[in-house]
């Protein structure tokens, strides 16, 4: 297995939002390097946040964030949602603008590159969709896809939000089968996830977030019927003072 002892991440104190609104609040902890964690909680709990502001795609309000190096090779893949569909990009432009950290943006990528982008569109079951245009693609297709980009990366932290929303189970089991195999080499990977029998049966490590951190560890300590309960209550709770706010305002 290959030593990739950068991608470590700390979190100190660490308070995230928008327009100075937080929607996570004072999180204190470590990825270690090499770990395999799911980020867990009910909609509105900061999950897509927090790994917005471990991308820095977002600076913390306060706090900050520290890695295992001052430029680690990481790759982000954001919710399928947050992708436009319909600009008119091949599969294979897609995948290649995965070598943008490394050639930059307005470079064009080698032989070499080409050769890295086909092996991973057959390791991901799409061998010869170099042409298609994304709009032609199924769900699973395209997740696919945006797992081929993020292996041509080759990055040491790897953050993905919801990368098995509204996909069939033959593709969520081979994209899953890529996850463990990254975690093999000994790369670092950040979840957010829904599926909590996925949680339990794949991923060794667990945070709990309810815009506070719930719960963070080992996930058979971690995702628990109390643990959960306790928090969906703070969501609530949070959610309940939000309204009072707006209309007090």
């Amino acid at each position: 297995m290959t030593e990739r002892r950068a991608g470590f991440v700390q979190l100190n104190d660490v308070t995230l939002g928008y327009d100075r609104h937080p929607a996570v609040h004072h999180v204190s902890g470590l990825f270690e390097a090499g770990s395999l964690t799911a980020v867990i909680g009910p909609n509105g709990a900061g999950k897509s946040t927090l790994l917005k502001g471990i991308a820095g795609s977002i600076k913390p309000l306060s706090g900050s964030i520290l890695t295992g190096s001052s430029a680690p090779r990481l790759a982000y893949l954001p919710q399928l949602a947050e992708l436009d569909r319909d600009f008119p990009i091949s599969v294979e432009d897609l995948i290649g603008t995965g070598f943008w950290q490394k050639i930059g943006s307005f470079r064009s990528y080698s032989r070499h590159d080409r050769q890295l982008i086909d092996v991973a569109l057959e390791k991901v079951g799409l061998a010869g969709f170099n042409k298609r245009i994304l709009g032609t693609l199924s769900g699973g297709q395209l997740q696919r896809v945006l797992f081929a980009r993020l292996m041509v990366q080759d990055a040491e932290l790897i953050l993905i939000d919801e990368p098995f929303a509204a996909i069939d189970s033959k593709t969520v089991s081979d994209l899953m089968g890529l996850v463990r195999h990254w975690h093999d080499e000994g790369r670092t990977i950040i979840a957010v996830l829904h599926d909590m029998g996925l949680v339990a049966e794949f991923f060794p490590d667990c945070l709990l977030l309810a815009r506070e951190c719930v719960s963070w560890g080992p996930t058979s300590s971690v995702l628990t019927p109390d643990q959960l309960a306790k928090a969906r209550t703070m969501i609530e709770a949070n959610d309940s003072h939000a309204d009072e706010c707006e209309r007090a305002a």
